[in-house]
This record gives structure tokens, C-alpha cells and sequence, in this order.
């Protein structure tokens, strides 16, 4: 089975059309609402990576992780906290973490802001300050006025799950035993280059970079991910 996880600011529903691709080569995919796990309380990405890890451990004996930006951080955090248990993982324009303590210590701060904006800010001008980042340039998401009912949630996120939070994991990548494709948009430079820096460090890691695509790629690349995460999966 594949696990989906979700971007910051996103939703579940995302994954619907990368869901329907999979299903037609019988491949069932599970859509994760990632928001559920800070509905009620703090929950720092170590902790998240132990609680998805046993979660799925009581239902899955054979999972595949797929995680995009937010999410594919998250999922690294999974597969660390059970790195010989996944069948494989896909990891999308994901930051492997920051080396630097001033990096962490200022970004902290920038998503403390975004924290502040979409808790209590004007939630269509929340969506419009972070679409208009030149990193998401190339393909809208739809539905995210729903979200504003998540955004107590979505606010936790960015302190709980901030890049400023996490550990640089680049060291502890040679823990993670299992077949890991890591994409990346060609456009999209800067997470090019550090998956080109992450994955040597995994044992089984594979990066490719997806033509003429930017950060968004399941979604700027539709049939080309679903292809390329259909092919990897037949090597697993």
C-alpha cells in the first residue's frame, strides 16, 4: 500500500489524482490528513515520525511512504524511526535539513510569521502571500479556502514541523535501508541540488529530476510522477 503525505498548507485531497493513476495498475493509495496529528496538541516531528511509523505498522506490513516538500520531510522522519520496516519511499522536493544554526534560528523566526498570519490573519490573504512564493511558481492547488477551518492546525505546523526545528538528517540518511526514489523539478534549483547532496548518502537512493517541472512536481507532472513512481515500484 502507499502512505501519501501532504505539503504545508495542503490537504489530503491532493493526492486524489495521483490516487486514481495508481488504482487503475492496482495500486491502492492511503491519502494521510496530516493535520489531524496537531489538532489536539504539540507534536514535534520526532514524535510524528514514531506515531505515523506505528500506526501504519498496525495495518501495513509492506508500506510505501510518498512525501511531498512538508510531507517528504515528515516521511523521512518515519523512515528513520523504522528504517528496515519500509518497502520503499518516494521523497518530493523535500529539505533534508539545516547544518547551520543562524539558518535554523532565522527560519524559525519566518515560519513563526506564517504561524502568526494564518492563525489570525485574513485566511484568502494567508493564501495569496504564500502561492505568491517564487518557489510554488507553476501550478495552482485547488480548495485551499477550505482549509480555513485546519488552520489552527495548519499555524501549529509551522512552529512543530518548521525546517528551523529539525535536525539536519543528511548524517543519519545511511540508516534508511530502503529503495528511496527522490524527485525533483529541473526549475526548481535549489531542491535539485540538495537532493544531488542527499541522496548518496542512502544506501538504496536514486534522484531524478523531472524535465521542464518546478517544485510542485505531482501535480505540474501528473502522468510523468505517476509513471516514474509506477516504475520504481516494479524494481522494489
Amino acid at each position: 500500500m502507499i502512505w501519501a503525505l501532504h505539503g504545508a498548507v495542503g490537504r489530503a485531497a491532493d493526492w486524489h489524482p495521483f490516487a486514481s493513476a495508481m488504482r487503475a495498475q492496482g495500486e491502492e493509495v492511503r491519502r494521510l490528513d496530516l493535520w489531524r496529528f496537531l489538532d489536539c496538541c504539540p507534536m514535534p516531528l520526532e514524535k510524528f515520525g514514531d506515531t505515523l511509523a506505528g500506526e501504519i505498522t498496525r495495518i501495513d506490513p509492506s508500506p510505501t511512504l510518498v512525501g511531498y516538500s512538508m510531507g517528504g520531510r515528515l516521511a523521512l522522519h518515519a523512515l528513520l524511526a523504522k528504517p528496515d520496516f519500509w518497502k520503499s519511499a518516494v521523497i518530493i522536493s523535500a529539505h533534508p535539513g539545516l547544518s547551520d544554526e543562524s539558518e535554523r534560528a532565522a527560519r524559525r523566526i519566518s515560519d513563526a510569521e506564517w504561524s502568526a498570519r494564518a492563525l489570525k490573519g485574513e485566511w484568502p490573504e494567508f493564501l495569496e502571500q504564500w502561492s505568491a512564493q517564487g518557489v510554488l511558481e507553476g501550478v495552482e492547488m485547488p480548495e485551499r479556502l477550505s482549509l480555513k477551518d485546519r488552520r489552527a492546525s495548519i499555524a501549529r505546523s509551522f512552529i512543530d514541523w518548521s525546517l528551523g526545528a529539525q535536525k539536519d538528517l543528511t548524517p543519519r540518511l545511511q540508516e534508511i535501508r530502503t529503495p528511496v526514489l527522490w524527485l525533483s523539478g529541473e526549475r526548481d534549483r535549489k531542491f535539485s541540488e540538495l537532493a544531488a547532496e542527499a541522496v548518496p548518502h542512502l544506501p538504496q537512493g536514486h534522484h531524478e529530476v523531472v524535465a521542464d517541472c518546478g517544485h510542485r512536481v505531482p501535480w505540474e507532472k501528473p502522468t510523468q510522477f505517476a509513471d516514474l513512481v509506477r516504475a520504481f515500484l516494479e524494481t522494489t
